[in-house]
């Protein structure tokens, strides 16, 4: 087999990979802070493709889109977390479940509702437009923009966990709230931006992959599925474990779907099987969940 079909395929892969990283950073980050398995996850991702198509229609920018959509979800994320979880965070680990799986299909429904069932074109900006050259292939140079944007993120998400003061006071809190609450910590405002901020990741997430997918109501119930796949893999609550896992299942799809098509959707699933059977906390996973 030809040595630069194959180093296309894993460059292909860890484009795959970096948008599944995207898909999943918002479920981990909300799961791994707070505790809670958001069933509305694709739904949100959803939402986000849609105001990104929204706020892109209104201002003819994709740029503006990708800065004001996140950020509008967000907000309603910290909606979300204050009327409809926080009522329920003293009680039973399946209500919160519950909720936010009831929550997903009502969002479906709505956007069904306002926009219609039929999918919406979302065009690459002109300026991503086209392929460029690595040496060993041409690559869409969208995809490359896609991968530039997840590490930003990722490093912006190192950086405000492990080097700032917030960063010190989210980690402390997820591992031990009562005692936060005994220093003073408001723990309620700290869950409603943790909340918000897996909201408006998960919908960048969503803008970013709008001109990849075609935008329409459902479009999140594979994504929740991807997403609940890397961060099994990775470990419930890892950010690291989300970020190794999402490569790992990117270039296992790309490759595999050079040698056997047909299976190349099932290998991401037999990967986490297979890291279920050797590692059931996942690969940086700790035994019992957490960060």
């Amino acid at each position: 087999m030809d040595v630069e079909l194959i180093a296309m395929q894993l460059v292909a892969g860890v484009a795959l990979g970096a948008i599944l990283i995207m898909v999943a950073l918002g479920l981990t980050i909300v799961f791994g802070m707070l505790g809670i398995v958001n069933f509305a996850h694709g739904a949100l991702f959803m939402v986000g493709a849609y105001a990104g198509l929204w706020v892109a229609s209104l201002t003819g920018s994709f740029w503006w889109a990708l800065i004001v959509a996140p950020i509008a979800i967000g907000l309603f994320g910290v909606i979300i977390e204050r009327v409809l979880i926080r009522p329920l965070y003293k009680r039973s680990p399946d209500d919160p479940l519950l909720l936010t799986f009831g929550l997903g299909y009502v969002l479906v429904e709505a956007v069904r509702i306002i926009f219609g069932s039929d999918g919406i074109p979302f065009s690459t900006p002109q300026a991503l437009q086209g392929v460029v050259d690595l040496g060993i292939g041409f690559f869409p140079i969208y995809r490359l923009f896609v991968v530039a944007v997840v590490a930003v993120v990722l490093l912006a998400l190192w950086l405000g966990l492990e080097k700032t003061r917030f960063g010190l006071i989210v980690r402390a809190g997820a591992r031990d709230p009562l005692i936060m609450r005994v220093l003073g910590v408001d723990i309620g405002r700290l869950w409603l931006l943790v909340f918000g901020l897996g909201v408006g990741l998960t919908a960048l997430g969503g803008v970013l992959s709008a001109p990849m997918r075609n935008v329409n109501p459902e479009m999140g119930s594979l994504v929740l599925a991807e997403a609940f796949v890397v961060t099994v893999i990775g470990g419930l609550g890892s950010l690291l474990g989300a970020v190794v896992a999402g490569l790992l299942v990117g270039i296992a799809v790309s490759l595999t779907a050079l040698i056997a098509p047909e299976m190349a959707t099932i290998v991401m699933f037999a990967l986490m099987a297979l890291v279920l059977l050797i590692r059931p906390q996942g690969l940086f996973g700790k035994t019992g969940g957490g960060a």
